[in-house]
């Protein structure tokens, strides 16, 4: 049994930024996560995309901000349960709680917060009869190691964000690239629409639009793909590739959570966003884009925002006969479990006070 203050489920930008918050009110977090490694989407879906939107951070790529959240919160000792997926919760007489995951390790804790972003996700397939042979023999769904594509052929499919960036990326990796949209038009970035025009100029990309990969080819391992155009004087292309990209997003899902109790509107769970962020659970949080309340922003700065009132409340369960004073961090500094401390400089204090 994991025994700690706070059990986050969910080990994303907005879990790990829990860690920080919780560990300046000297409360211990232990995370579990699905997935084989901290950071969530970011590490998972999208750790070279660039972020715009974090503060002090003009541009930041996703995988960078993991690792600077993972560097903030390592004073605080956080322990990790990762490539499992909570299954089961169970509330305590005395408002404890037990999650257990679906390999067994079970955990305790007086809070539990819920910070899994928009949950599990699956893939949206294209309709093709025999990609499952060819899952992981040649079909991805995602790009988690670019390195794998060096110097191979690659086709990629979609139209938005994602399928552009990738296509881009990919140009100087790849030998050959091949983004296939059944529109005209992209849904992504212009920057984005503009660079792949321009790297199909050059050469570096081949571009088919208005046409989708029907047929997929290949005895072991995936061998050819079959391209039908829209237009049908263009009829098929038969195309030679090691790799399939199909980027076409990802279906959000709650999973077990969703059998927890919690009040669920529209796959997401309703909190108290007046208050704690609490929801209709006492002792369970939610934060991120898991959650719901009138004027929700599914960004990461507002996860980090209801991160830092939730626990200011969760110690307040925890520690419910004492007081707790906050003291801005340019004051007190932060000092960490290990007994390492971050000083606050004074000359910095004395001109904010």
């Amino acid at each position: 049994m994991i025994k700690t203050d706070i059990l986050i489920v969910g080990a994303g930008p907005t879990g790990l930024f829990t860690v920080f918050e919780a560990g300046l009110l000297k409360l211990k977090c232990h995370l579990i996560d699905a997935l084989p490694q901290p950071g969530g989407q970011c590490s998972e879906i999208y750790p070279k995309k660039p972020i715009y939107d974090i503060p002090a951070y003009p541009e930041i790529l996703a995988g960078d901000l993991v690792d600077r959240l993972m560097e903030q919160i390592r004073p605080f000792e956080p322990g990790f349960t990762l490539g499992e997926r909570a299954d089961t919760m169970v509330k305590q007489e005395d408002g404890s709680f037990i999650v257990t995951t679906n390999k067994g390790t079970r955990h305790h804790a007086k809070v539990l917060v819920i910070a899994g972003g928009l949950g599990s996700f699956e893939p949206r397939k294209p309709l093709i009869s025999n990609i499952g042979n060819f899952e992981d023999k040649g079909v991805t769904y995602m790009v988690k190691d670019p390195e794998i594509f060096r110097d191979k052929k690659v086709v990629i499919a979609g139209g938005g964000d994602s399928a552009l960036d990738w296509a881009i990326f990919l140009a100087d990796v790849a030998s050959e690239v091949s983004l296939v949209h059944r529109r005209n038009e992209f849904r992504g970035a212009l920057d984005s629409v503009e660079k792949a025009s321009e790297l199909a100029k050059l050469g570096k990309i081949q571009l088919f639009t208005e046409a989708e990969v029907k047929e997929l080819h290949g005895r072991e391992t995936l061998e050819a793909v079959v391209i039908k155009h829209k237009d049908e004087e263009k009829g098929q292309t038969y195309l030679e590739t090691d790799y399939f990209v199909p980027l076409f997003g990802l279906s959000p899902k709650l999973g077990p959570i969703g059998d927890w109790g919690l009040e669920i509107e529209k796959n997401a769970i309703k909190v108290n966003n007046s208050k704690d962020y609490q929801t209709n659970i006492p002792g369970v949080f939610a934060i991120g884009d898991v959650n719901t309340y009138e004027g929700k922003l599914k960004l990461i700065l507002s996860g980090f925002h209801e991160a830092a009132v939730m626990c200011q409340y969760a110690y307040q369960i925890i520690n419910p006969n004492k007081r707790f004073v906050m003291k801005y961090t340019t004051v007190g500094g932060v000092e960490g479990f290990d007994g390492s401390k971050k000083e606050a400089k004074k000359e910095v204090v004395q001109s904010i006070v």
